[in-house]
């Protein structure tokens, strides 16, 4: 008890106070990666189960994440080694995030070619209506066991003091919650950025691999790609809206043909 208050009484210090800050904005950012993910998979249900499948989906990462932090001495021996190969000591944080990055590759991997050839017959995973509610849900339960481990050793990283960390993640989450439903209804009214979010899935899967075999990639270079794509196509976005406004004045303005 004695702990929780001195934590909680170190969040009104300068020192805590910079540091919930730089965790909150970090955990909302790692977040972006798994609501990319619930968007699309979610956006694949009928419309009626969209919205429930994002609550659940997001409201199990919040209590998954909770309860790896209430576990924080096990969670550090995830990173501890179990054998190795190669050179390298594999531990079972590198295990986990090589099997979510697996998965994570093969399922942006599926959508992409059901997206370049949507009239394959063997391919209706993309189609509206033929994923079911459960699987969504394991889906999205299988992803946020790998983004929750690797959120919650970050934090761990970041600071010891437990305060700091639940406030981040509980903002975090809430953050997802709210921006789920806008950023779901953006990537389906815009055909081109689900192309873009199967390839930021692409990249982070990837990402993950080689992080589980020991090649950490910075994550502030996956995130300043993902940004200045996101602005590219942005500004392709802005050029098409003015193409098509264009050419709708101009038909509007065209005489209309004489009456046979």
């Amino acid at each position: 008890m004695q702990a929780i208050i001195e934590s909680f009484a170190y969040i009104g210090t300068p020192e805590g106070i910079a540091a919930l800050i730089t965790l909150v904005v970090l955990e909302i950012v790692l977040g972006i990666d798994n609501l990319i993910f619930i968007s699309i998979l979610t956006n694949k249900l009928p419309e009626h189960q969209q919205d429930r499948a994002r609550k659940i989906g997001i409201s199990m990462a919040l209590i998954m994440r909770l309860a790896l932090l209430a576990t924080i001495s096990f969670i550090v021996q995830l990173t501890e080694p179990l054998f190795t190969l190669f050179g390298h000591g594999f531990s079972w944080r590198d295990i986990i995030l090589i099997a979510g990055g697996l998965f994570l590759v093969w399922k942006a991997t599926k959508e992409i070619h059901h997206t370049v050839d949507p009239e394959d017959p063997k391919e209706n995973m993309g189609k509206i209506g033929t994923l079911t509610m459960g699987t969504a849900i394991a889906q999205i339960l299988i992803l946020d066991l790998v983004f929750s481990i690797d959120s919650i050793i970050t934090a761990v990283g970041m600071t010891d003091v437990l305060a700091i960390m639940f406030i981040a993640v509980i903002t975090a989450v809430i953050v997802m919650l709210i921006a789920a439903n806008p950023l779901s209804r953006f990537i389906a009214a815009n055909p081109t950025v689900v192309m873009l979010a199967l390839a930021f899935l692409l990249m982070i899967g990837m990402t993950l691999i080689a992080d589980g075999f020991g090649f950490h990639v910075p994550k502030g270079y996956i995130y300043a790609a993902m940004a200045f794509s996101a602005l590219v196509e942005g500004l392709n976005m802005l050029a098409r809206r003015k193409r098509q406004r264009a050419k709708a004045a101009a038909e509007a303005e065209a005489p209309s043909a004489p009456a046979q």
